[in-house]
């Protein structure tokens, strides 16, 4: 039982996300951090995130998947000074869920239901 909650701490903790690694130009700009939850009831598989105004999702951010119940922090580190994205997950059993304009500083946590 403690082999399996180390592994499951272990797992959530790799869930720190960076988006884009930050550049020279980019230092000053402001790194974005929210929890994000599954308890959608399937596994989340590929979770992407974009500003707003981009029309593009490039690419998948999760390193291992996220089980339905587990959580762990995501890093936007995209050298951008908005709050403002669009996200999109993408689960197990093959549904997707988007949501936009979402002010993920204000909201602090986004969770998949």
């Amino acid at each position: 039982m403690i082999q399996n909650l180390l592994r499951k701490t272990i797992a959530v903790s790799m869930l720190v996300l960076p988006m884009v690694a930050l550049t020279a130009k980019n230092v000053l700009a402001e790194d974005l951090e929210f929890l994000l939850k599954n308890q959608s009831g399937a596994t989340l598989v590929e979770f992407y995130v974009e500003v707003s105004s981009d029309s593009s999702w490039g690419e998948n951010l999760l390193t291992t998947e996220v089980e339905s119940g587990e959580s762990g922090t995501v890093l936007i580190a995209d050298g951008q000074k908005t709050c403002t994205y669009d996200i999109l997950g993408v689960f197990s059993d093959g549904s997707k869920a988007e949501d936009y304009e979402l002010d993920l500083c204000k909201l602090g946590s986004y969770t998949y239901k």
